[in-house]
């Protein structure tokens, strides 16, 4: 999995690329665990993910959560795959997913 992060001023878009699983979820999380209260906005692109697993679930979950306290989150181009696996698992009412 690659991260990329660019921030202009007090948004943060993260660009996912590859696999969100059970072993690439923690460096997600430890990423994202310094700017997280640095920011009012949170973007994530997932134009170039190609899978995402419960534990990459529980991440964008959990980013939510901190996000409804601070400021708004959104995650942009979804790929036919992951949509499946937001809608299957409930995750489209939960997340704001722009398309």
């Amino acid at each position: 999995m690659t991260i990329t992060k660019t921030q202009n001023g007090d948004s943060l878009t993260i660009a996912i690329e590859g696999r969100l699983d059970t072993i690439t979820a923690p460096q997600l999380e430890s990423e994202l665990r310094p700017v997280m209260d640095n920011i009012k906005e949170l973007i994530f692109d997932l134009k170039d993910l190609v899978y995402i697993s419960s534990a990459g679930l529980r991440v964008l979950l959990a980013s939510q959560k901190n996000m409804n306290k601070r400021g708004d989150m959104c995650i942009r181009n979804v790929s036919a795959d992951v949509m499946e696996v937001f809608e299957l698992t409930g995750f489209v009412d939960i997340l704001n997913i722009e398309e």
